[in-house]
């Protein structure tokens, strides 16, 4: 529901007396808030895809009559509620209104609180139907339909329109009450955000320029790319422009999406900074992984397992009402509330992203072919802004989201354990599998197309095993089949969506294989371009702002994101922020006479070593050195222990926990002195503040490019044919970025000064040299001393 959407005048006149309209709400929205009771019941059932729904729909409105009449558009007022949506049938001859829902499998099945919201949604369209018609009563039939037997299992009652105004009336009243206070809550609010001043006494250089740029392009529902230093304050000068627009441009929420932990925990910080669920009244929901949030991982979730599952609707509404009033969710809040009222976390958090303001969390809630968050908004009819920090890593991240592989030591592991009514089709599928080994040939295979007779065998190992899950009760089903079901679900999906913007290949299993002799290879769908994918999402989004300090070449960045052309009125906006700093407060040294290359680590240790024992000595302090790989970083850590053994290091290691990284970082005091070693690109490149003398300097040996392979030489072939510079995307430009962002740990306010060594002759040439930042005043240095 939109509380501030406006009625016509025909349907504000039909409202009791001195009633305010509450807007528009569409059935299910009413139904899902206000019929749902019982369990929490997600024990598995194979579900339809949206396809084929549409098509079971198709199916059982074929064999009705010709006066029946589809999709009928209904509208009718309530208690201040415009209440709105499509009956999926009508027979006036029958006098019957038809609820259809696809399924697969035992229709007992469908859990008891599905089936109260399905008999919901109908009497709300009945009730409607019987308000337009001005009928007496009707036949409510709730209609499954099973789409791989073609069978229908019809529910059906009459329903006088005295009782179906009456379970409305139960319904339309608790949603008002609660709309009421949304409205409030909206207009108090969208008056706060348009009073709403900076966080700060004053914008930091640079900070002011980029806010009015999110803010015209929100307030325009345009898309921008931002590129600006870091150290200015992105994220509050970001969240508070974005605010700032939604009430001006009617945005219902905004979604801040970040890489890591360490970019969420600076967002909520900056809505703190803003007074964000106590001054401002800002409803803020941080999003965790399930795994992250669950309070009982050894439980399944779903009444008779899980203690926070049963009663869940029932406990709903005072935790929903209580979350409501606390404004502030975070994590710690959603948790204590949550258990406060027994019911879980995790769950409640989902449902108050229905009713929040600002959501907080990784790029997979909006970016992931399976997400809900834009799925989840545009059914409520919300129109939702977006934030992406750190934006140079959703490349990378969007080839992974939009990537699958099967692994036959998987399967062939399934088929050791699977029910015995598996067997033949599971059989059948090894058999695909063996034909797919005799087109593997040495280490890499990219194939011309989808293999057909694999893609086909595939669909009906699933089909099958969809069945079988069906059939048994919840907890009976085998984890280690539903989740290679769920594997080759996301692989069946994605080739669904298969083009040129993908490959799919072939690589030898590194895992032994029982029950086969064949090599069955892994096989996947990798996706080299994301913008034929992304490119549908920017349309949905009312204004956009995708930012990080290392964003260019931008061009690069639009093309592969699939951001609207910018030579189009509603095309992307680009702005880079020059740098606020003073450049001298920055040293940038190159060193003539090193080089990092394969044939050169070994040369390379000495001088290495020399340098940064040079400068430690010549300005002693914290120092950071970045690597590669963990490989040579282990050689160049060894090789300063020999040469300068007095000289403090600690470093990064394989697998850190957070706890492990957390002590890396806290070696970084202000009167510390020392070097860290870490790897280019990981945990230390970046999304670490480290200001004053914590940090006063940096050495990066390498150009960051990634590693020369099959598959990069497949995605520099394929970025070459269509966009040209296929070498420059594939390799210098995620280089550089993950150079010029770790670097950008050493400067971090107005009053700090470094220094930054790149330790690689080929920064002193173009195009390397030419794709520095403009403000580094770059000196040309040897590792040795004259």
């Amino acid at each position: 529901m939109n509380p501030v959407n406006t009625l016509t005048q025909d349907a504000q006149a039909s409202l009791p007396t001195g009633e305010l309209p509450l807007g528009s709400v569409p059935v299910r929205v009413l139904c899902d808030f206000g019929a749902r009771t019982g369990d929490l019941d997600l024990r598995f059932t194979p579900s339809p895809t949206g396809v084929d729904g549409i098509e079971g729909h198709a199916a059982v409105t074929a064999r009705r009559g010709a006066r029946y009449q589809r999709e009928v558009s209904l509208s009718a007022m309530r208690h201040g509620l415009r209440i709105q949506g499509r009956a999926d049938g009508w027979d006036p001859d029958a006098r019957r209104l038809e609820e259809i829902k696809t399924h697969r499998g035992d229709p007992a099945l469908i859990r008891p609180n599905r089936q109260a919201l399905h008999w919901a949604q109908a009497r709300v369209y009945g009730w409607m139907l019987c308000e337009q018609l001005q009928l007496d009563g009707l036949h409510i039939a709730l209609v499954y339909y099973d789409i791989d037997s073609g069978r229908e299992t019809v529910h059906e009652a009459w329903h006088t329109r005295d009782e179906l105004t009456e379970a409305v009336d139960a319904l339309c009243r608790r949603y008002a009450d609660w709309a009421r206070r949304e409205r409030a809550h909206r207009l108090a609010r969208d008056q706060a955000l348009h009073q709403l001043a900076f966080a700060h006494p004053a914008f930091r250089p640079g900070q002011r320029s980029l806010a009015a740029a999110v803010y015209r392009a929100h307030t325009s529902g345009l898309v921008l790319l931002a590129e600006a230093p870091t150290g200015i304050g992105k994220t509050a000068a970001t969240l508070f422009a974005a605010l700032k627009a939604m009430p001006r441009h009617g945005t219902d929420r905004l979604f801040y999406l970040t890489a890591r932990t360490t970019g969420r925990a600076l967002a909520l910080g900056a809505l703190q900074g803003m007074d964000a669920g106590n001054g401002v009244p800002l409803r803020v929901v941080e999003r965790l992984s399930r795994d992250k949030a669950c309070e009982h991982p050894d439980k399944a979730c779903h009444g008779d397992s899980c203690p926070l599952a049963r009663g869940f609707y029932d406990r709903l509404p005072a935790a929903r009402q209580a979350a409501a009033g606390t404004a502030w969710l975070d994590h710690p809040s959603l948790q204590e509330i949550a258990l406060s009222h027994d019911i879980c976390p995790y769950y409640l958090a989902q449902e108050m992203m229905r009713w929040c303001d600002v959501a907080i969390g990784d790029y997979h809630h909006v970016f992931d072919p399976g997400a809900s968050w834009l799925t989840a908004a545009e059914q409520d009819e919300r129109r939702v802004a977006l934030l992406v920090d750190e934006a140079h890593h959703l490349i990378g991240r969007a080839r992974e989201m939009h990537s699958a592989t099967l692994d036959p030591a998987d399967f062939q592991s399934l088929r050791q354990s699977a029910p015995p009514g598996l067997h033949k089709t599971l059989d059948r599928m090894h058999r695909h599998w063996n034909a797919l080994a005799h087109q593997l040939s040495g280490s890499y295979t990219v194939l011309n197309d989808l293999p057909a007779d694999f893609l086909a065998g595939l669909r009906q190992t699933s089909t099958a095993i969809a069945d079988h899950l069906a059939r048994q009760p919840g907890d009976a089903a085998d984890a280690a089949l539903m989740g290679w079901f769920f594997e080759a679900l996301r692989w069946l999906r994605l080739a669904d969506s298969f083009g040129d913007h993908s490959v799919v290949d072939l690589q030898p299993c590194a895992r032994p294989l029982p029950r086969t002799r064949s090599a069955q290879p892994v096989i996947g769908i990798r996706n080299l371009v994301p913008a034929p994918l992304l490119s549908p999402l920017w349309t949905r989004l009312d204004g956009a702002t995708l930012f990080s300090a290392t964003l260019s070449p931008m061009d690069h960045m639009a093309q592969l994101l699939g951001l609207p052309s910018a030579d189009q009125p509603r095309g992307h906006r680009q702005l880079q922020v020059p740098s606020p700093f003073d450049p001298s407060h920055l040293a940038v040294r190159v060193s003539m006479d090193i080089s990092t290359r394969w044939a050169n680590r070994q040369a390379s240790l000495d001088p290495m070593a020399d340098l940064m024992a040079r400068q430690y000595r010549q300005q002693p302090g914290n120092y950071l050195a970045f690597f590669s790989s963990f490989d040579y970083l282990s050689q160049a850590l060894d090789r300063l222990r020999q040469r300068h053994p007095d000289i403090p290091v600690w470093t990064q290691t394989r697998g850190m926990d957070e706890g492990a990284r957390q002590a890396f970082i806290d070696r970084f005091v202000d009167d510390g002195q020392g070097i860290g070693f870490a790897v280019l690109g990981g945990a230390f490149g970046e999304g670490i503040d480290l200001p004053g003398h914590r940090l006063i300097g940096a050495f990066i040996a390498t150009l960051g490019l990634p590693q020369v392979d099959p598959f990069n030489e497949l995605l520099r072939q394929r970025l070459q044919a269509r966009f040209g510079h296929g070498w420059e995307h594939t390799y210098l430009y995620p280089g550089l970025q993950k150079v010029i962002q770790a670097a950008g740990r050493v400067i971090r306010t107005e009053e700090d000064r470094g220094t930054v060594w790149l330790m690689d002759d080929r920064y002193a040439r173009s195009p390397v040299r030419d794709l520095l930042p403009p403000h580094w005043q770059v000196q040309w240095a040897h590792a040795r001393a004259d």
